[in-house]
């Protein structure tokens, strides 16, 4: 013989609280109490008041409340789940929620009253920093948008003067079982949508959300060494859960503005510096730019274009280094444009003066003419 349905039992809704419970309880107890009923109506008033009893211990316990709202008899019952080893049909259907959910990047859980609660999304905000902003940290502040509770509804989402009411789909579940032959699976109520709840006249304000989108400022702390393609996380500034789930997150994405000197790999720097003929000939000192300040190297004789300095600690220190990264100079000899006649001139002596120095003034030309040579003779 199938047994009665627990609410049906007590004559209470499925969205009874704690309290209309316990009253109904108390009221089938008296009435069906084995001492209040003597002759024949013993026996069926015992069969009621174990009825009435058992209904009792299983919808004041908040656990298997929540079993039996999800899976009926069988949540509470052990005789009606599987056999040793199993789970039964409610695990079944709990198994594949969890590996729909994760498919569909949503995290969802249980409310009060076995209602379905989702994790809000996650939110993204791309900020633009410059490279000295991102060697030595900053408080910035952004305009991110916010949720706020609607004012004409009060957060109820319903128009003023009507009310909420249960989904009458799933009795405020949140979730409806379907069945197909010997399987049992739980899915989202379609009418609620999960809520348990629905809206007959939504409110104008906030077209039945029970919340407005606005905009709100957050500091933000952006930490001394960070890079291009880091994010930082702001907990809980996403947006809102659906029925009463936690909220997302916020996610700063961190974009560099191109340099006008200094390109960035990692927590090195790398520049280029020009350097006219004559120093790079005659050698001496130059100044070089860092992002501390100015620093000097000193150039041998005859440097070429391409020779690389290094300037140890004078890169950035990253967000997780111990020590900072360093700077790279690449040297540029640049050739001297719009020469005066008698500029020409004496270029043209020193040309000369260079080819009676038999090539051991440029000590790239006799390997690149031997190469010449081989490779029109071969």
């Amino acid at each position: 013989m199938a047994k009665r349905d627990y609410y049906e039992t007590l004559g209470v809704p499925k969205n009874a609280s704690d309290d209309e419970i316990k009253k109904a309880y108390r009221k089938y107890a008296m009435k069906h109490h084995p001492d209040r009923n003597q002759g024949e109506s013993s026996k069926v008033a015992e069969e009621k008041f174990k009825e009435c009893k058992e209904a009792y211990e299983m919808l004041s316990d908040p656990q298997k409340r929540s079993a039996y709202d999800q899976h009926g008899h069988a949540g509470v019952d052990p005789n009606l789940r599987g056999g040793p080893g199993q789970e039964g049909f409610g695990g079944f259907a709990e198994a594949f929620g969890d590996i729909f959910g994760d498919m569909f990047g949503q995290q969802r859980g249980r409310g009060a009253g076995g209602r379905q609660v989702f994790r809000g999304g996650d939110l993204s905000y791309a900020m633009e920093i410059s490279l000295e902003e991102a060697a030595r940290g900053k408080d910035a502040q952004i305009r991110i948008p916010s949720w706020e509770s609607c004012e004409t509804c009060h957060g109820s989402g319903a128009k003023p003067g009507t009310q909420v009411k249960t989904c009458s789909t799933c009795g405020g579940a949140g979730a409806v079982q379907m069945r197909q032959g010997f399987f049992s699976v739980q899915q989202t109520c379609p009418a609620c949508r999960g809520a348990g709840k629905v809206i007959p006249e939504p409110c104008t304000a906030c077209a039945g959300q029970g919340r407005l989108k606005k905009q709100k400022t957050l500091e933000v702390k952006i930490p001394a060494g960070i890079d291009g393609g880091m994010r930082i996380r702001s907990t809980g500034n996403g947006e809102p859960g659906t029925n009463g789930g936690p909220p997302g997150d916020l996610y700063i994405e961190i974009r560099l503005k191109k340099h006008d000197i200094f390109e960035r790999d990692g927590d090195d720097l790398h520049c280029t510096v020009p350097m006219s003929i004559i120093t790079a000939s005659l050698g001496g000192e130059i100044e070089v730019p860092t992002l501390a300040g100015k620093a000097a190297i000193d150039i041998p004789e005859g440097t070429q274009t391409g020779k690389q300095f290094r300037l140890r600690g004078k890169g950035i220190k990253g967000v997780r280094a111990s020590y900072p990264g360093d700077l790279y100079c690449h040297i540029l000899v640049e050739t001297p444009v719009k020469l005066s006649e008698a500029q020409r001139k004496l270029l043209r002596e020193l040309e000369e003066s260079f080819q009676k120095g038999a090539g051991k003034h440029s000590p790239s030309s006799d390997s690149w003419t031997d190469r010449l040579k081989n490779f029109f003779t071969s």
